[in-house]
């Protein structure tokens, strides 16, 4: 597992990052506070405190440097 931190300050971004990771065959999660939720969930985002960094559980074992790469627009 990797941990990295992302922003996801605006609708479009949220948008755009799930799209991005749901071409991935392994779990992601976010952590923000007390609360993990599914990555992959557009709804599940929504429901965090999008103004603060998010840290993102990557769960993958294999390819882990193109899940880095895509990540690039949203990591801080």
């Amino acid at each position: 597992m990797k941990t990295v931190q992302i922003s996801l300050n605006s609708i479009d971004k949220v948008k755009s990052f799930v799209n991005d990771i749901t071409k991935f065959d392994c779990d992601f999660d976010l952590v923000s506070g007390r609360y993990v939720i599914d990555a992959k969930s557009i709804m599940g985002i929504f429901s965090l405190d999008l103004s603060k960094p998010i840290d993102l559980n990557i769960h993958a074992e294999e390819n882990i440097d193109s899940v880095i790469d895509a990540l690039k627009p949203y990591r801080l």
